[in-house]
């Protein structure tokens, strides 16, 4: 067999494993028990809602020690 032979068999092969791995990642994901639709809001309701609580705290916090700063080192 030539060195041409060679790699086109290499090159064939590596492009049945690429595809093979995506096809058991097909596989995979169809056996994943996804949330339910409402509770997936619920859960992103949750983190957003913190998230935003934290920004307002985080905030205030940077407001009154950037005051305090100012009152005293003026």
């Amino acid at each position: 067999m030539s060195n041409n032979e060679k790699g086109k068999n290499e090159i064939s092969s590596n492009n049945k494993g690429f595809i093979n791995f995506f096809r058991g990642l097909k596989a995979e994901f169809k056996r994943i028990t996804w949330a339910p639709k409402k509770d997936v809001k619920k859960a992103t309701a949750a983190v957003v809602s913190f998230c935003i609580l934290y920004m307002v705290l985080v905030g205030t916090l940077d407001a009154v020690f950037v005051n305090l700063y100012k009152l005293i080192f003026k």
